[in-house]
């Protein structure tokens, strides 16, 4: 039983507000590294400061998101949870405690709207700060992770979730490839953003806020350079010049031979386990026929086991019915007595 204004952890609408803040959290762990990369400049910050706040989707988009993520951290102070003893807890004070606790520093940073809180400040560096501030959402992924876990005994979601994390870690390392570059612009021209400048035709001018590559092109080209040093070693047509851009370059090589051990080693795995089935049909197969070849069954008989065997298969799909039911009965006797 439950008090007023206190929701079961399985309830429905807890499950569904669960999805809600997994695309919520999705959203921002895209959005707010591109925004605070390629969308930091001095023009776009200036014509924000002329027609307000709101003048920028994205900002009304994260003001929607914090709002929330607030939410959600009342939602989860009045949400049951269950203890080490397998007892669901239903207590609001525990509940409070237990969440404090576990998850409430991480859900509470993530939520405060720092870029709302800085607004007008009118300094470089504390629009920096903010864009910094905000990449602490990405906090949650821990929590979503956890989550998602639940998911790992499907094969195919497994390898689905896999393929996401990888490309979600080449556009965090694009997003670090493009800041590299525009921080040392203004003291070299020999960055990897100049060469591209040069490649399209379209030149910086310092006088000039806009002027250089599109921040279409500039993205494209940094994610197309973080997957081509992560799947391989380049292709040298985008390459490291600066010592900065050389010592990330060897920062991702390293991440990508890590993510090949641990995210493309279980692919051959999950493959395995998604056929696990079909193997262990065949190989039964194999035993019924080398048991009628051995016994030299009469072809009558023999095509009467083979189908047979093939209709229990497809009914139990190879499942021990009796061991299954011993197992549960004997575990039954166990929770009673």
């Amino acid at each position: 039983e439950t008090t007023w204004w206190i929701m079961l952890h399985y309830s429905p609408f807890k499950a569904f507000w669960d999805w809600i803040i997994l695309l919520l959290v999705l959203y921002t762990a895209v959005f707010t590294p591109y925004s605070a990369a390629f969308l930091l400049d001095e023009h776009g910050d200036l014509r924000q400061r002329r027609c307000g706040y709101t003048c920028n989707p994205l900002n009304v988009a994260d003001l929607m998101v914090d709002v929330l993520f607030i939410v959600d951290i009342v939602i989860n102070f009045r949400t049951t949870y269950v203890d080490q003893n397998d007892v669901v807890v239903t207590q609001p004070s525990w509940i409070a405690k237990h969440y404090i606790k576990g998850w409430f520093p991480i859900d509470l940073f993530a939520a405060i709207p720092f870029d709302l809180l800085i607004f007008r400040s009118g300094s470089d560096e504390m629009a920096t700060l903010t864009s910094l501030l905000k990449t602490a959402r990405l906090l949650r992924l821990v929590r979503v992770a956890r989550k998602l876990d639940r998911y790992s005994e499907y094969g195919a979601a497994v390898l689905f979730l896999l393929m996401c994390t990888f490309v979600l870690i080449a556009h965090w390392l694009a997003c670090i490839w493009y800041a590299i570059g525009f921080v040392e612009r203004p003291y070299t021209e020999t960055g990897w953003l100049d060469n591209l400048a040069e490649q399209l035709g379209k030149a910086y001018n310092d006088s000039d806020s806009t002027s250089g590559p599109s921040v279409k092109d500039k993205y494209v080209t940094a994610l197309y350079f973080t997957l081509s040093s992560l799947t391989s070693v380049g292709f040298g047509n985008v390459s490291p010049n600066t010592n900065s851009e050389k010592i990330f370059s060897i920062c991702v090589m390293v991440i990508g031979s890590l993510m090949y051990a641990s995210i493309f080693g279980n692919v051959s795995a999950i493959i395995q386990r998604l056929y696990s089935g079909t193997t262990r049909y065949h190989t039964q197969m194999l035993r019924v026929k080398e048991f009628i070849r051995f016994h030299q069954i009469p072809g009558s008989l023999r095509q009467r086991l083979e189908e047979y065997f093939q209709h229990a298969w497809s009914y139990t799909n190879g499942i021990d019915m009796n061991a299954v039911c011993k197992e549960a009965f004997t575990s039954v006797i166990h929770i009673h007595f």
